[in-house]
């Protein structure tokens, strides 16, 4: 039997990081970060891991598939402020299955961390039938970026 660990590896050398700056409007009355932003910030990430890596969702998109998120965990360490700068880091996760997995961790600017993350996207076709196998051109990108066993 093959556990979930052996299955699933993070592909650290696909890790892209992105700085943001904390904007009012995702503040509370206090100017701490309201949760809900912190999965905005984890799009963000992945928006540029995409754009880097050549996988956006422009590319997705293209190739006929949607890619909607089926599942999103937040795990709050510190709080971010109004005006603070963070970082977010960015990775893909190598799976079998036909579905993208990417995990975040967000740094303030003292390089702690102050949250970490993951989301899990599946593919759905061009008629919103949802995929079972990967489509054969996130197969090529998996095999160009050295994901392939």
């Amino acid at each position: 039997m093959i556990k979930r660990k052996e299955q699933y590896n993070e592909a650290n050398h696909l890790m892209v990081s992105k700085e943001i700056r904390v904007r009012f409007n995702e503040t509370d009355p206090l100017g701490i970060v309201w949760h809900g932003y912190y999965i905005t910030y984890f799009e963000d990430g992945r928006e540029a891991f995409g754009r880097h890596h050549g996988i956006s969702y422009l590319d997705v998109h293209a190739h006929g598939f949607t890619t909607p998120i089926v599942k999103s965990v937040c795990e709050h360490k510190l709080s971010l402020r109004y005006g603070d700068v963070a970082r977010i880091e960015t990775t893909i996760v190598d799976s079998p299955a036909a579905k993208m997995i990417f995990k975040y961790t967000i740094y303030d600017v003292n390089n702690a961390v102050a949250c970490t993350g993951e989301t899990v996207q599946v593919f759905l076709d061009k008629n919103g039938d949802l995929m079972l196998t990967n489509p054969s051109f996130y197969e090529e990108w998996k095999q160009k970026v050295g994901l392939q066993r």
